[in-house]
């Protein structure tokens, strides 16, 4: 696998969506994450993680604050409130770290592409699903979901029939899921 040195920073992503891949020495990608709003790349460099395993690519227009370790180190120290967020997405993202292998050996295709749609939807959060603003590809779905674009492609179809989501340039994922 690739790695590239990098300056020790957090990233935070205040608005759009990411993809986050890995490159093989083959120089297959492979898509690993899709983030959006609120969400933090990059906290290895709290571990002191010099190199970076992962490259992260804007799927939609993006606003994202880059905070230096000292910086994000100092506030977590000065401010609890942004401890216990920090603390809170690093748990959350541990658990599906955790969640995204055993979703590969034991889900169908069917089942990940499900549950990709309403992770990029924010379905479980606070408020309604929102519509995928981002132009994801069914490319990259697949890549995402570990399937063929054609696979993914039926599913799309299949899904779309059944009323589950609606799309035309962008995913719609109705709250019936």
């Amino acid at each position: 696998m690739s790695t590239r040195k990098v300056n020790p920073r957090l990233l935070f992503s205040t608005s759009g969506k990411v993809k986050k891949t890995v490159v093989s020495e083959q120089g297959k990608e492979a898509v690993v994450a899709l983030l959006g709003t609120g969400d933090f790349v990059g906290e290895g460099c709290l571990t002191g993680e010099p190199l970076r395993l992962a490259t992260v690519s804007a799927m939609t227009e993006c606003v994202i604050a880059r905070i230096s370790k000292a910086d994000i180190t100092r506030v977590i120290h000065e401010e609890p409130a942004f401890a216990e967020l920090i603390i809170s997405h690093l748990l959350a993202r541990n658990l599906r770290v955790e969640e995204d292998p055993v979703d590969q050996l034991f889900n169908s295709s069917e089942k990940r592409l499900a549950r990709i749609l309403l992770i990029l939807a924010n379905f479980g959060k606070e408020g309604r699903p929102e519509t995928i603003m981002a132009k994801v590809s069914q490319e990259t779905l697949a890549e995402a979901i570990g399937t063929t674009r054609a696979r993914l492609s039926f599913f799309m179809i299949k899904f779309r029939r059944l009323g589950l989501i609606d799309y035309n340039g962008h995913i719609q994922v109705h709250s019936s899921c």
